[in-house]
């Protein structure tokens, strides 16, 4: 009778242990869930919570950046608040991640406004458009005027002044760059795409030029005399076929950007036509003067004149005139 009550006070304090046990585990649980719970509410709140940016900013994302290092730099520079519980880079990631823009982040320079939350920065960095940073080559511009534009006071532009490239290398369109680039790389671009565009056009050339335009080189050359004659893309190939009817009949050129060419060297825009002294004046570059092409480009064309010099209007005209004093109205062609 003893060992039977010895035995159910054990048995007892066994059932005991473990309800204790089960109900220290679940306490323990209830606790995790509320703390996660409170986790997450912070985390939510921090994330939606307006007021991270303070300023309007630009921000730079580079080629190839992480989340993680993003969201560092954000931090580092004050865009994404310090974190009181949470450090924020994690609040940042993890808000990336659930909503799964953690493999979204894209190149550029993106403006964060004033008052942005966590989850803005987030959406402009993944879903906004780049803050456009370009340099323009505008048709007929001299490659001493290009340069003087790169060489510019231009935060966005770093590295040494670039000296003044061959005139005629630079295709005349939009450059892109990223806050940072060097002035040289830009002035490289500039170059390699007018070497790739000259040798497919050349390539695809009305071959009855060859006669008269020998080379890549003159092709450049009688384009860039086209981009200053007219600013009209519709007769650009008919002063392209006036000149090269020229050539071949061995008459001058006779084109006054030429002339002015020869007085400025393209260091100046004189935004008038030549002076009688001028037009008798005898530079390499004056085709009143000398027979045939100049001996090299007088400014940077456009595709638009490589492509009118390629593919020449098919006329017999010799000669063309304004047909007024506004460059609007074209010319008339005999």
């Amino acid at each position: 009778m003893a060992n039977e009550r010895s035995d159910k006070r054990a048995r007892k304090r066994r059932r005991g242990g473990f309800v204790d046990v089960i109900n220290a585990l679940l306490t323990l649980l209830v606790l995790g869930i509320l703390v996660g719970v409170g986790i997450f509410l912070y985390g939510a709140n921090a994330f939606y919570t307006p007021g991270a940016v303070k300023a309007d900013t630009n921000f730079t994302v580079d080629k190839g950046a992480s989340m993680g290092t993003t969201a560092q730099r954000l931090e580092e520079q004050g865009l994404i608040p310090p974190g009181q519980v949470i450090p924020s880079q994690l609040i940042f990631r993890v808000g990336a991640y659930g909503l799964k823009k953690e493999k979204d982040l894209k190149q550029g320079v993106y403006l964060l406004k004033a008052n942005s939350s966590m989850a803005d920065v987030l959406k402009e960095l993944t879903e906004g458009k780049s803050l456009d940073f370009f340099v323009n080559v505008i048709p007929g511009d001299t490659s001493f005027l290009v340069a003087e534009r790169l060489n510019a006071d231009n935060p966005n532009l770093t590295g040494e002044p670039v000296t003044v490239p061959a005139e005629g290398s630079l295709l005349a369109v939009r450059y892109d760059f990223f806050p940072g680039d060097t002035r040289q790389s830009v002035l490289d671009k500039m170059q390699a795409q007018m070497k790739a565009r000259l040798a497919e056009i050349w390539e695809g050339r009305d071959r009855a030029i060859d006669s008269v335009i020998k080379s890549p080189e003159d092709l450049l050359t009688l384009a860039s005399i086209v981009e200053k004659e007219t600013g009209l893309e519709t007769e650009r190939p008919q002063v392209a076929a006036v000149f090269i009817n020229r050539l071949k009949k061995g008459m001058r050129l006779q084109t006054d950007p030429t002339v002015l060419y020869g007085v400025t060297q393209g260091k100046a825009i004189l935004n008038r036509g030549p002076t009688s002294s001028e037009l008798k004046q005898k530079t390499p570059y004056n085709t009143y003067q000398v027979d045939g092409l100049p001996p090299g480009p007088i400014a940077n064309p456009g595709e638009k004149s490589l492509a009118a010099v390629a593919h020449p209007a098919a006329t017999n005209d010799l000669y063309f005139v304004a047909k007024s004093a506004d460059p609007a109205d074209g010319h008339l062609f005999a």
